[in-house]
């Protein structure tokens, strides 16, 4: 057992930082377009699709008017009782992090990222019990506006 345990050892020590940077719960998707046309063509797929956006903030603005620098970073906050409605009678508590958010940013290098929280962490987090057709649907849906935004 001992000899297993460490034959096993090197394994787990190289997984286990791949594990915890996997482990944040956020989708990211590379865009080819800059941070305000990503989050235009975000917008129009989620409006196209009949959903709400509550809110769109434009952090770099935010920053701007509080005399400091950021590089491009726009959040959307959008969603339909529909779909949230349904994972909250799975698990009440992930009303906290509904409705859903994109955040749309320029990183250090210029590239422009799309992410949104996976829904596989929300389910872990709020410990979602029978769930999983719901959480697949929402997952869909993320996947396809984060596509549609970001080619």
């Amino acid at each position: 057992m001992r000899k297993l345990m460490l034959a096993l050892m090197p394994t787990v020590a190289l997984t286990f930082p791949l594990s915890a940077a996997a482990a944040d719960g956020l989708v990211k998707v590379k865009s080819e377009h800059p941070v305000a046309a990503t989050a235009d063509k975000l917008a129009n797929a989620i409006t196209g699709k009949g959903l709400n956006i509550f809110a769109r903030v434009n952090h770099t603005e935010g920053a701007e008017e509080a005399g400091m620098e950021l590089r491009p970073t726009e959040l959307i906050i959008f969603g339909n009782p529909k779909a949230g409605t349904p994972l909250m009678q799975c698990a009440q508590s992930v009303g906290i992090d509904l409705p859903q958010k994109a955040l749309i940013w320029e990183d250090e290098d210029g590239e422009v990222w799309l992410g949104y929280n996976d829904p596989e962490y929300l389910k872990e987090r709020h410990g979602m019990e029978d769930c999983d057709e719901p959480l697949e649907n929402v997952g869909k849906v993320l996947e396809n506006f984060a596509e549609v935004a970001t080619q």
